[in-house]
């Protein structure tokens, strides 16, 4: 196996001990350095993605699967500093390479080799794992949860957010007319800036709801489809200003799951509804492949910008997971290790 003699035995990480707040977020700083074994690569990180799948692992939403205590966090970027022999994609020592998995509250990252995908030179540490999961996530909803083409009206919610800002630039960049939701002028003027040709602000107090001006917007015919990362709060909308044979992507939970949905509410419009999920649309290398250069192509084109909003330390990653929880925070943040 190479290896850099420069990596140390013991590391800084954040383990989460047991469900629950973020009290059980544990900061340490000598947390035994992992070891690659057959097919995996030691990365040492520069910097790792929050996602709000992380607030679902710590809150007992989604199983840990791993047992507690675990290291959360799904993706990072870094320097592979230890490559098992038997890695199939040719990892070496040196190699700058971002990916998704687990354990990313940390300096140093297991990942299988198969799971990492090397960097082109010309994109920074910030945007390539700013662009990672989201910009995927983003990629493969307009690529197959819903193929949005020119002409076509779509709602995307939450628009302001990491994935919601990129998927809002990919859906103008196919010509798609996008009707955005946001909380507050802050996120409004981000889904404007990120191409929704119109933005509705569900914090406003005055006027009718949310759902009412998405009608108003479109004449009473409602929209061909609606990306929806909020859930509980917003999906009975969703549906509502939905047009016939239309269909309702159901990609995140940000205020709580979807309570099970009653069919008649569907076949009143002869609606289709899906609920996908990233690894999914990646289980395969290949298809990891076309994703992650999908999204190296669009930094390169200049059609897809990152908007990275605030840099954690591993001390903060419990106010982090606060800032996620209020829905205080817009576009992409990141752990700085």
């Amino acid at each position: 196996m190479a290896m850099l003699k420069s990596v140390p035995a013991t590391m800084r990480a954040v383990l989460l001990t047991d469900i629950g707040g973020t009290e059980k977020l544990q900061y340490i700083d000598s947390q035994p350095t992992p070891e690659p074994t057959d097919g995996q690569l030691l990365i040492r990180n520069t910097f790792s993605g929050f996602n709000f799948v992380d607030v679902y692992y710590r809150t007992g939403a989604y199983p840990s699967p791993s047992g507690y205590p675990l290291v959360l966090g799904q993706e990072g970027i870094g320097v592979v500093v230890a490559a098992h022999k038997n890695n199939t994609n040719g990892f070496k020592v040196g190699d700058r390479v971002v990916w998704a998995g687990q354990a990313g509250y940390a300096d140093f990252t297991i990942v299988p080799a198969v799971r990492a995908i090397r960097v082109p030179p010309e994109i920074s540490d910030k945007d390539a794992v700013g662009s990672h999961l989201a910009g995927m996530t983003a990629l493969s909803l307009v690529k197959e949860a819903f193929p949005a083409s020119k002409g076509q009206t779509v709602l995307a919610h939450a628009a302001a957010g990491g994935v919601g800002s990129l998927l809002c630039q990919i859906l103008h960049n196919e010509g798609v007319n996008v009707i955005a939701t946001a909380g507050g002028a802050e996120k409004c003027a981000i889904a404007l800036d990120s191409g929704a040709a119109n933005v509705i602000d569900y914090r406003a107090s005055d006027g009718p709801g949310w759902a009412q001006k998405v009608l108003q917007l479109t004449n009473n015919q409602g929209v061909d489809a609606v990306y929806d990362s909020v859930g509980k709060d917003t999906w009975k909308g969703s549906i509502e200003v939905t047009k016939r044979k239309g269909k309702v992507v159901f990609y995140g939970s940000a205020s709580g799951p979807v309570p099970p949905l009653d069919l008649s509410l569907i076949r009143a419009k002869n609606l289709s509804v899906i609920q996908p999920t990233l690894p999914m649309y990646i289980a395969t290398r290949k298809e990891l492949e076309f994703y992650a250069h999908g999204v190296f192509n669009l930094l390169r084109q200049g059609k897809l910008k990152v908007k990275t909003t605030r840099l954690y330390g591993l001390e903060e990653v419990a106010q982090a997971h606060k800032d996620m929880e209020a829905r205080v925070t817009n576009g992409k943040l990141l752990l700085k290790l």
